[in-house]
């Protein structure tokens, strides 16, 4: 039955309407309540991983442009390892390392195939984006299913509204008034979960596009670097 809200003047007590709304439209609530919590919890652990993935990647980068020997840089990688970059140097490092234990027939250590370092670093960066976009796909989805899941909250109050109606047979305000109340909640708190969650979704795609471009950036630097001091 559709609930019978407090109403002071001709403002309606939103709190009324949540407590005393049906079964369906309080589970509706929830389920709205729990994805925008998720979608928050996601939002502050994304914005503070990114900020600080920023900063120490400054850090590091500057590391890695100072550093004339890149085994001492190596064993200081676990400061920086929040660090996307970390991943790219420790896989690229890795390779290069291999491959220079390998004595040529001349005597001497270079690199034998700058492909298999160029695809180590290509491997550590999917592996690296795939870290920074963790769960991004959480807030797509509440961004998208929120207003429907609060459309069908709506639809079912004003079911409710007019099945109270014909019970009735009184159709004026006071009657209308409650079910329709606790259906527009559900339309409202659909839209507060989801317009966040976009927005924050939209905002992070944009920050993983600049990532991307300081990982590729970052590869071709160790790539060049390589070529220099190994072949």
């Amino acid at each position: 039955m559709a609930v019978q809200a407090v109403a002071t003047g001709n403002t309606v007590n939103l709190l009324e309407v949540v407590l005393h709304a049906g079964a369906v439209a309080k589970t509706v609530l929830v389920i709205l309540f729990c994805f925008s919590m998720t979608s928050w919890m996601i939002i502050l652990r994304k914005a503070f991983l990114y900020h600080r993935s920023r900063t120490v990647s400054e850090r590091f980068r500057g590391a890695f442009k100072r550093s004339t020997d890149w085994r001492e840089l190596k064993q200081q990688v676990e400061r920086f390892a929040i660090s996307p970059l970390v991943g790219l140097f420790v896989a690229g490092y890795g390779e290069v390392t291999y491959q220079l234990r390998q004595v040529g027939h001349d005597g001497r250590a270079q690199l034998r195939s700058m492909e298999a370092v160029e695809r180590s670093l290509q491997r550590a960066s999917v592996v690296e984006m795939g870290r920074l976009e963790r769960n991004l796909g959480i807030l797509a989805t509440v961004a998208a299913v929120s207003p429907f899941i609060g459309l069908f909250g709506t639809v079912w109050g004003i079911i409710d509204a007019f099945r109270g109606i014909g019970a009735t047979g009184n159709a004026n305000l006071a009657t209308v008034a409650p079910g329709i109340s606790e259906a527009l909640v559900a339309t409202a708190i659909g839209l507060v979960a989801a317009v966040p969650a976009l927005m924050a979704y939209n905002f992070f795609q944009g920050q993983l596009k600049q990532f991307q471009t300081e990982l590729d950036d970052f590869s071709l630097e160790f790539i060049s670097l390589s070529e220099r001091n190994f072949t």
